[in-house]
């Protein structure tokens, strides 16, 4: 039975140095493996294309094919967790297999090397992302699970503009010297790994009313009541709205942002959600925790609609700071709401399936989004991102989520 949510219900803020060992714990794996993560990738295509000389084309195959594993994977990663009412060492083999590809992409001397590299990176991610989570609901109580959750979001989002702005500042310091920051990237990595073998601690028990039988199956499932399903639709339509922040970038070229400045815009967004995401998450456990997503939904509005108009830089900061704000409210929320609405032995399952679906979603988001651009021009598509927003805000106030019975 998974406990009552905080819906509607003032609790007394909790003070950080309250928050479970494990939760800090995880938030500074994700830290130091999203900092780890982000000095390769924001570097990754321009090593492919001017040093291993590779097309565009391959560059796109690599990076479809290691991101589809991803979302993949989490689904049954989940489920196992479940399964086994274990979720720590799922989430140790996830960090350690990305860890163990760091140093592949220094060796690399051509494609293949990389495609396995992010390949088993992304399915590490795929492994550890749904018991994390899972984990994260198993020791956190009701009352603090949004400020847990977005404290771990804040965190990894750190890592997120971290990595980059290191990128930068290693590739000057090192005469471009892509291999040497690289290796840097392996000593992140290295750490992570480090903090989930002595500073993560599973309760004894997990989950308490696991169930006998694999997860993935019809009558398990069936446990997932209406509430989760209603939350999952909702995240899904608002995925919809959310595409790729790449085109962030392209409004930021498109309104006359020097290229060499266009990653700045990724670095305000992210600024702004980190800086959010625990403040928001505190906040959502003394609130109506609906109420306070609502928020969310009307701050990815507005950001869509400035960013429409946008006729200047100026606009585009302002607009991707509100994308940045909105995802503070929603990304971690979610994670909160979900731990509240499903059966304690099903949260990984529950977790690794509304990676599934948004997932798609997102890939589905980005494709139109493109087309639109394409066909349209750029306000047409935020335009658009707008529409599909509203449509996630009247639902959420048709329908009000309840917890797991």
């Amino acid at each position: 039975m998974s406990e009552p949510a905080s819906q509607g219900r003032v609790a007394a803020p909790v003070p950080l140095a309250a928050m479970p060992r494990t939760v800090v714990a995880l938030g500074l794996v994700s830290l130091f493996m999203d900092t780890s993560s982000e000095i390769i990738h924001s570097l990754l295509p321009v090593f492919l294309v001017s040093v291993l000389g590779v097309s565009a084309l391959s560059v796109g195959i690599i990076e479809g094919i290691a991101e589809a594993s991803t979302a993949i994977v989490k689904v049954f990663s989940g489920a196992v967790s479940d399964w086994l009412g274990k979720r720590k060492p799922l989430v140790l083999l996830g960090y350690g297999l990305a860890a163990l590809t760091k140093p592949l992409f220094p060796l690399a001397s051509g494609t293949t090397l990389v495609l396995l590299a992010r390949l088993i990176d992304r399915i590490g991610k795929g492994i550890r992302g749904a018991p994390r989570d899972a984990l994260i609901a198993d020791v956190t109580p009701a009352a603090q699970r949004g400020a847990a959750f977005g404290l771990r979001q804040s965190m990894d989002t750190v890592g997120a503009f971290l990595g980059p702005m290191l990128a930068m500042l290693l590739m000057a310091l090192s005469g471009d010297d892509f291999r040497l920051v690289f290796w840097v990237a392996v000593i992140p990595a290295i750490i992570s790994v480090v903090l989930v073998v002595y500073a993560v601690r599973e309760p004894a028990a997990a989950a308490p009313d696991a169930p006998h039988r694999f997860p993935i199956h019809r009558a398990e499932l069936a446990r997932l009541r209406a509430a989760y399903w209603w939350l999952v639709g909702i995240a899904t339509v608002l995925t919809l709205a959310r595409f790729s922040e790449a085109f962030l970038l392209l409004a930021a070229q498109q309104a006359g942002l020097a290229l060499g400045l266009v990653p700045s815009i990724l670095v305000t967004m992210n600024l702004v959600y980190a800086a959010s995401a625990y403040p928001l998450g505190r906040l959502a456990d003394r609130m109506d925790r609906r109420a306070l997503l609502l928020l969310g939904v009307g701050c990815l509005i507005a950001a869509d609609l400035v960013l429409a108009s946008a006729a200047s830089v100026g606009q585009v900061v302002v607009g991707a700071a509100i994308w940045g704000l909105h995802m503070g409210a929603t990304q971690g929320l979610f994670s909160a709401l979900i731990a509240d609405t499903v059966p304690a032995s099903l949260r990984g399952t529950a977790f690794g399936l509304y990676s599934l679906v948004t997932g798609a979603a997102l890939l589905a988001a980005s494709v139109i989004a493109g087309w639109l651009w394409t066909a349209f021009g750029p306000a047409a598509t935020f335009k658009a991102g707008a529409v599909f927003a509203g449509l996630a805000l009247i639902g959420i106030l048709l329908q009000r989520p309840r917890t797991a019975e």
